[in-house]
């Protein structure tokens, strides 16, 4: 990965080899598309695309490493990257933290 790209890709900087839970301040509203997330401290909303994310966001808080969540909802290595960004953007606006 070149230099300018790690700078301007969130997923870059996520540890996905870390814990994460959703955020104790979030809820989670299921949608058919995916799911609206609201968080009560920002009064932020996301939007959660697919079922797949909100699959891996619900399992963050059961599995070891946010990796270990998203190989645990059947997405493989090289399917990874659309979750590593959806991970990293909803680490960034405080929707899922570290445990």
């Amino acid at each position: 990965m070149s230099a300018a790209r790690s700078a301007t890709d969130p997923a870059a900087s996520f540890d996905v080899s870390g814990p994460w839970r959703l955020n104790p301040k979030v809820a989670v509203r299921p949608e058919p598309f995916g799911a609206l997330l609201y968080h009560f401290g920002t009064r932020k909303l996301s939007f959660l695309k697919n079922l797949t994310v909100l699959e891996i966001v619900r399992g963050l808080e059961a599995q070891p490493t946010a990796a270990a969540a998203i190989a645990a909802a059947g997405v493989d290595e090289s399917g990874q990257a659309p979750y590593l960004r959806a991970l990293a953007s909803l680490a960034e606006s405080g929707m899922i933290v570290p445990r």
